[in-house]
């Protein structure tokens, strides 16, 4: 959910208890057979609905905001919000409330975590349902009708939570709210299309294969609404948006929500809104954050980083770790590294598919790994309660960054610690960050992995080493949960076809073992690493005894080996090609010579 929250309690630990001398007694959980209705109804897996949480109003709010009923909401979605307990709006849904419900494009700039699915899902709502009231009286909705809303966001968590919220906000209007997205069967979310929709959820990937089976129908489409629209660029979705906004009548109102607006979403958001409205919204205390964190803050040499992590993270007392890096590579290479070292450390970032991700977030929550190496972009959204330590591994880009990255820890009256190594080349960049934030570590302590200053300040114990003892690796790792094959996951993984889940080649993260042929995450076909790359010529098959390629290998002559072998010069052309100067797969008769001899 978008709306920022307080610890929530899980449904076991919230039912209401009553204690006699020898017994305790329960509410009863929820019926399986209700939740499979409600599944059912909303296009949702029985297993994601179990995992969600309906809207509920939780997080604390000033009561100086205005109600929604003061912005002319629709009282029977005023009502709704209501009775789950929410009735004064957040910043970015005071802001963009006014706008939205008469129809103007906009784009919405705020952080995950500060309401924005009801920012775009009440005007939404409130938009069809007054459609559907100027409509004439005891008209019965279509068995089989197009959506006229659609939503579009980048995982299925996220998929799966705003449905609920919207499918709860919009249940004394009638309207009808339905999920779409990959690693679930089809037939469940066909069956609630066919049924008739008004408002259909999605991740791009599936949205797109609906559509081009002639399943989902978007010529109907009125509203559309791209959430966390960075993230989506960040996993590789920009394609398939673009091949869904194509199918979406010109005629609409659009609107994009981000918490970042790269060159990429801008270009995006200039070619299909009309005159939008940019709109910023950011937490009234978010400069205080650091109050309740104690912030170390190191200049350390790029080379020794690792081995000062290796230490950091045996201090004494720390808990669940979160490592902030910069760039997709250096997370994975940091979380690698930490493996080896003997840490249980996971990497989620853009190159991972979603199967991978979840995995390293179901592995973190539940304790089985305890350090989370992670970008900020996909860490967006994470909440993950007692992180009692946060590492900037590299200097942030701004002041809001770091602000954003140390909130992670110290949250709901806890205390917690941050630490920050700067290299020298990001001195000036921190030294914008100090000043803005007012931290007094404008000239940060040159330190190393051995320093006497990192271990006082920390609480290291002397006698370590940069590698965790195996009488302390007591943690399941990352192995130990399992990962689920969503079928749609990283449209990166999709684009390169068959890296796996986290093209790197890494066991361990995600990867199985071998490179067997199968499917990727996308759930389309991943060829086999026998395969020649594309432009080289493939394998004979008039081989004198009769055997055609799948015959042994040693069969084969050892020029055609050499070939044949993957990552040779070039990328995948023969040593001929490359000498030649001719690309892969030239169709020319030299061409074809070149490639493949006489064959």
């Amino acid at each position: 959910m978008n709306e920022p929250t307080a610890a929530r309690e899980t449904p076991a630990d919230s039912a209401p208890t009553t204690e006699t001398a020898d017994t305790t007694t329960h509410e009863p959980a929820p019926d399986s057979d209700a939740i499979t209705a409600e599944a059912a109804e909303e296009g949702l897996a029985p297993e994601d609905l179990a995992e969600s949480h309906p809207l509920a109003g939780d997080a604390p709010v000033s009561e100086q905001t205005p109600t929604f009923a003061d912005l002319q909401v629709d009282p029977r979605i005023v009502q709704a919000l209501t009775q789950a307990g929410i009735e004064h709006t957040f910043a970015i849904q005071a802001l963009t409330l006014p706008v939205a419900l008469v129809g103007s494009d906009l784009i919405g700039q705020a952080r995950t975590g500060m309401g924005k699915t009801l920012g775009f899902g009440v005007p939404l709502l409130h938009r069809l349902a007054a459609e559907d009231d100027a409509a004439e009286a005891g008209t019965a909705r279509q068995k089989g009708r197009a959506p006229r809303a659609l939503v579009m966001v980048p995982t299925r968590e996220l998929c799966v939570q705003v449905t609920r919220d919207l499918h709860d906000a919009a249940k004394f209007v009638g309207l009808t709210v339905t999920a779409v997205y990959g690693g679930r069967a089809y037939e469940p979310q066909v069956a609630a299309l066919q049924g008739g929709v008004d408002v259909v959820v999605g991740t791009p990937g599936r949205l797109l294969d609906l559509a081009k089976s002639g399943t989902l129908v978007l010529g109907a489409a009125k509203i559309l609404v791209l959430d966390e629209a960075d993230e989506m660029l960040d996993l590789g979705f920009l394609p398939d948006i673009e091949r869904v906004l194509a199918m979406v009548p010109d005629v609409k109102q659009t609107m994009l929500f981000s918490a970042t607006m790269p060159g990429p979403i801008i270009t995006l958001a200039r070619s299909f809104m009309t005159q939008p409205l940019h709109i910023r919204a950011e937490m009234p205390d978010e400069g205080q954050t650091h109050l309740t964190t104690t912030q170390f803050v190191y200049r350390a040499h790029a080379m020794d980083k690792v081995e000062l992590l290796s230490r950091v993270l045996q201090a004494r007392g720390r808990g669940l770790t979160m490592v902030f890096t910069r760039t997709k590579r250096t997370a994975q290479k940091v979380a690698d590294e930490l493996a080896d070292r003997g840490f249980a450390a996971a990497a989620v970032h853009g190159d991972l598919g979603q199967g991978a991700r979840e995995q390293a977030l179901r592995a973190f929550r539940a304790g089985k790994v305890d350090v989370l190496v992670a970008t900020d972009v996909a860490a967006r959204g994470i909440d993950v309660e007692d992180v009692t330590h946060v590492v900037n591994y590299q200097c942030p880009e701004d002041e809001k960054t770091y602000v954003h990255r140390i909130g992670r820890t110290g949250r709901a009256g806890k205390t917690g610690m941050a630490v920050t190594l700067v290299d020298w080349d990001d001195l000036p960049r921190w030294k914008l960050i100090n000043d803005a934030l007012s931290l007094n570590h404008a000239e940060p302590a040159e330190t190393y992995s051995n320093s006497p200053g990192l271990r006082s300040d920390l609480d290291i114990p002397d006698d370590l080493t940069g590698r965790l003892p195996r009488a302390k690796q007591t943690r399941a790792g990352l192995d130990a949960e399992v990962v689920e094959d969503l079928g749609e996951t990283g449209g990166k993984g999709r684009a390169k076809g068959g890296r796996g889940q986290t093209g790197h080649g890494q066991t361990g993260h995600g990867q199985a073992r071998g490179g067997q042929a199968g499917r990727d995450q996308s759930g389309r076909a991943r060829p086999n690493r026998e395969q020649p790359a594309r432009g080289s010529a493939p394998a004979r098959t008039d081989n004198p005894d009769g055997r055609g390629a799948d015959g042994p290998v040693s069969e084969r002559p050892a020029r055609r080996r050499r070939r044949r072998t993957r990552g040779g010069p070039g990328n995948g052309q023969t040593g001929e090609q490359q000498n030649s100067g001719r690309p892969a797969g030239d169709s020319s008769s030299e061409g074809r010579q070149a490639a493949g001899g006489n064959g």
